[in-house]
This record gives structure tokens, sequence and C-alpha cells, in this order.
């Protein structure tokens, strides 16, 4: 059965084509674009017109290679940026008519579990798993073994803290304080939902966790391949957190390994890594390439 999955978040959106079979997915495309569709949220309460015409680009982008590849089913969930926005209907009225399938605005709740189903279809790890999505508006948190047994999403992400918080380039030791303490706050909140700390492992989703891997591995390119199933410990974390909050605009942008659209954001996702690992005492984070996005293709393929 072949899928299509769409992730529309708070900075990216992202496409998966997949052929669903008894091993699970193969992927046909899988790409993203950064849209930044969360653009002014945390402030406004409103999706900014100039993101949602970025993301209704993208949208068509995407149409257009779905009936290319002929996919059977078709699903597209948004989340934080969309949760938070008072004219999300406007958003998912222009999507609809572009993709012709209805966008799910889905709760933090089924946001986690989809991240869960995800990552634990390829990451073999025994016992207790704490899944982590960093997102750009929110973060989830999942405690499960083969199935999830607690999960809460609370509203740090690297887009939500860059715009709150990390305002200068470099930002000031002030708004590196003020992020730390609004992360730790609701870091503190979500283990004392999920008491994600049990846990025996640590697993690590999504563009912040990955490019933070990266950047740690000193690889010359973004390579996947290399990136996925990598173990970061928490020292190297801290290591590439503070560098990042150092670092200027441009000397972020000339990391090898760096997406342009997650370049001003990157410092306020890694230190959400940063403070999750301190705070439940995670010595190392199991990095994944997959997640939501592999979640809801395989939950397609379980519906069909």
């Amino acid at each position: 059965m072949r899928v299509a999955a769409i992730d529309c978040g708070t900075n990216s959106i992202r496409l998966l084509i997949a052929d669903v079979g008894s091993s699970g997915l193969v992927d046909v495309t899988r790409t993203m674009q950064v849209v930044r569709l969360g653009q002014g949220v945390d402030v406004s309460g409103r999706l900014a017109p100039e993101a949602i015409q970025r993301t209704w680009a993208a949208v068509e982008d995407y149409a257009a290679q779905i009936a290319s590849a002929g996919a059977e089913a078709v699903r597209m969930v948004a989340t934080s940026a969309s949760r938070d926005a008072s004219n999300a209907a406007e958003f998912v009225a222009g999507v609809r008519e572009r993709l012709g399938v209805e966008p799910e605005v889905i709760t933090g709740a089924e946001e986690a579990h989809l991240s869960f189903l995800g990552a634990r279809s390829v990451v073999e790890v025994d016992g207790l798993s704490a899944v982590v999505d960093i997102g750009g508006g929110s973060t989830e948190f999942i405690v499960g073994d083969r199935d999830v047994l607690a999960a809460t999403s609370v509203n740090i992400g690297c887009v939500r803290m860059t715009e709150r918080h990390l305002h200068d380039d470099p930002p000031t030791e002030a708004q590196h304080r003020a992020a730390l303490a609004d992360i730790d706050e609701a870091v503190d909140e979500a283990l004392r939902k999920t008491n994600f700390g049990q846990a025996d492992q640590l697993i690590g989703l999504a563009g912040s966790v990955t490019t933070v891997a990266a950047l740690s591995l000193g690889l010359p390119a973004y390579d996947s391949a290399a990136i996925h199933g990598s173990r970061i410990s928490a020292a190297e974390v801290h290591r590439v957190t503070g560098q990042m909050l150092c670092a200027t605009r441009a000397q972020r942008a000339a990391e090898p390994v760096m997406h342009p659209g997650r370049v001003d954001v990157i410092a306020g996702g890694a230190l959400v890594l940063d403070r999750i690992m301190a705070i439940g005492g995670f010595g190392e984070v199991i990095v994944s390439e997959h997640d939501i996005l592999d979640g809801i293709a395989l939950g397609l393929a379980h519906r069909g």
C-alpha cells in the first residue's frame, strides 16, 4: 500500500510518501520545507498571512508529488502553531482546497502517540523508553515500552523559545537565563506528568535533536544514515548547546550540517534537549531520524 503523510509543524512542513509492507515503511519520497508557519503565534495568537501563504505554496507542491506518485491514502496533521492560532480555520480551508483532504489539527497527546509509534518502529531498544519530540512550538514527552504508558505536551520548542527569549545575536546571558527558567519549568511539569526520568533510555526526535547530533559528530555534511541511531552523550549535548548559544548567526550558518531554516532557532532547540537530559538524569540520547511522520504513515496503513 502506498501512503502519503504530511506533518505541518511550527517551523517546517514535511512529506513522506512510502510503500508499506510486512517489513514496515519503504521510502519513496521524504522531503522538508521550512515555512515557519508559527511565525509570531506565541505573541499574536494568530497565523501570520505571509506564513500561511508560504505553507499553502508548500502544500501545492506536495499535492503534485502525491498525485504523481499515486498514493492510495493521504493524511496531513498540523500541530502546535495550528492548535494555538485563532485563525486556524482559514489555514485549514486553504489546505483542503489545495490538497483535497481535510488537515487534522491534532492535540498534543495525539502528536505524542504518533511520534512514539514512528520512533519505536525503527529504533531497537530494550526496557522502558522516554521519547522526546522537540518541535518548533511544543515538545512532546512519551514514556512506554511496546505501548505508550504516559504522554504529555508542553509549550517549549525551538521557535517559541527563540521568539520569546533569544533575541540578540548572539543571545545575551540574561536572555539565556530567561529561556532556561522557562524551559526548566516546562520540563519539571512533564516530569511530574510522565515520570520520564525513570526510563531506561532517552530517544530524541526532530530537527533540533538531529542537528545537535550532526554537530557533535563533526559531519562534513548532513547525513541521515550517520545520524540515525547515533548515541550522543549529555556532555556533548551540553558542549554543542553552549557553542550554539555563543555563536553569531553567521557562525551558525557556516556549519556545514546546518539547514538554512534552522540557523536562527537551533540554540533554543539545543537548550531544550540539554535541560531534558540534565533534569531527567540521562547520560546519552539515542537519535532517531524517524518520528511523527513515520507514525502518520503507519497509522494510514493500519486504517487501510
